[in-house]
């Protein structure tokens, strides 16, 4: 679900509980507002916002794993392309053709996936594309070592290319796990009720509506984040690309 929309969602399910609360609060007898049923409401509402914090706490936890794991891969990824073309230029001037085609990948990927122009959701489309890498390894196979060295280094070449496209089917099944409706329908609903029980229990001023607006933006503002980490590569907060930038000024020297 998009980020934005499902913050906008949650602001109006607190909003909504919460001036369901003020008009039943409204037509209650007077002895349903006690200290005693103030009480119980306040006690409710703290296991309700107990829960909901325990929930959007491992939410956070959970989707900053993900753009961490996203950042090391690819920190991996552009350290494993610059000693791929070291390897490919230790073996000789015949991997000069590899070596190019290795960097004109690495500027379209970064053109592909940090492109504002291009939507997220069609980049990762096309890096879906596995025939790049596929025809880098397919010369690298298609070299004739004259030495152990050359050998050696072929080896050591493969492996690396093997690496490479592991770590890129990783990345893109990564891209893949999103949060389940199901989940989100009822984090809205604890927060729904929780903001009805406020409303119940609360007095009717600016203030308390100002504070619960400003406590809704919060829990909405946690939810876009967890939505967004959970997609670091595509949406506002974004993977960084400085390890690919980095390894592409460092190819064909």
């Amino acid at each position: 679900m998009d980020p934005i929309l499902m913050s906008f969602i949650v602001i109006v399910c607190t909003y909504c509980g919460t001036h369901l609360g003020l008009r039943i609060r409204k037509s209650l007898p007077e002895d349903h507002l006690s200290a005693d049923t103030k009480e119980i409401v306040k006690l409710s509402a703290a296991l309700i916002a107990t829960l909901t914090a325990l929930v959007l706490g491992l939410l956070v936890s959970s989707a900053k794993d993900t753009l961490d794991t996203m950042t090391r891969e690819l920190t991996q990824d552009g350290a494993k392309i610059i000693l791929l073309d070291r390897t490919l230029a230790n073996y000789g001037p015949e991997t000069s053709e590899i070596r190019t085609q290795l960097r004109g990948h690495v500027a379209y990927t970064l053109k592909l996936l940090w492109d504002e122009d291009i939507p997220g959701d069609a980049a990762l489309k096309t890096a879906e594309d596995p025939r790049a890498l596929e025809s880098i390894q397919a010369k690298l196979r298609e070299l004739s070592p004259h030495s152990d060295s050359q050998r050696q280094l072929q080896t050591q070449a493969l492996q690396l290319g093997i690496d490479l496209a592991l770590s890129r089917w990783l990345i893109v099944e990564s891209s893949q796990r999103l949060m389940p409706n199901a989940f989100l329908v009822v984090l809205s609903l604890w927060l729904m009720i929780l903001f009805t029980c406020y409303g119940l229990i609360a007095p009717k001023n600016w203030t308390v509506r100002v504070v619960l607006f400003i406590s809704a933006l919060s829990i909405a503002g946690a939810i876009f984040l967890v939505l967004e980490m959970s997609t670091p590569l595509s949406g506002i907060i974004k993977v960084s690309s400085a390890p690919l930038q980095k390894a592409l000024t460092f190819l064909g020297r």
